[in-house]
């Protein structure tokens, strides 16, 4: 898009984002790791994870990350890879950017660029749950359980509180179970 690349053109490379260096992130997954909580409990902090997750240190990422949101919103998967991709290039340490292109990616089955934009993202923030859970469904897509199971398993280890990550999982481990037999 032209509005993208006039962006870029005036945009100087924004430095990493506190994203994945908040030091509230560690309060808050020690908190959904650590305990007891109630489903209400772990959504809110979850939110408030993905909430510190998305905070950028410019405006101009801010506005390629929710030009990328809104597309992806409205299924406009070719503008959100633009997007997100433009953010990446401009904030190549922001950990969401590469997190939302691996997400577009996997939805238009560009499965290894999915792997490469999540191991990206997992360098720069290795909680990422989202990622590791991203990651399994990449490898569930590509018919790779082993791989996909380890990375459900990790995914829950950084937040148990995802049910369907968790069924899938369950199902994958049953059907392995399964051609062992």
């Amino acid at each position: 898009m032209l509005a993208i690349a006039a962006l870029l053109a005036v945009a100087a490379p924004a430095p990493a984002s506190a994203d994945q260096a908040d030091p509230r992130l560690d309060d808050l997954f020690r908190t959904l790791q650590g305990g007891e909580l109630s489903f209400g409990e772990a959504r809110g902090i979850e939110t408030r994870i993905w909430g510190i997750w998305l905070e950028t240190e410019s405006a101009a990422a801010e506005v390629l990350l929710r030009d990328g949101m809104d597309a992806m919103r409205d299924f406009d998967l070719d503008r959100a890879e633009e997007s997100f991709s433009a953010l990446v290039a401009l904030s190549p340490d922001f950990a969401e950017g590469w997190n939302k292109r691996a997400t577009i990616r996997y939805h238009v089955g560009d499965y290894q660029g999915s792997i490469a934009d999540i191991k990206r993202t997992l360098s720069l923030e290795p909680r990422h749950f989202g990622a590791m859970a991203g990651l399994g469904l990449v490898y569930d897509a590509l018919g790779e359980p082993e791989p996909a199971v380890e990375a459900f398993e990790r995914a829950l280890e950084l937040n148990p509180y995802m049910p369907g990550i968790a069924q899938r999982l369950d199902r994958m481990k049953q059907q392995l179970e399964d051609r062992r037999i």
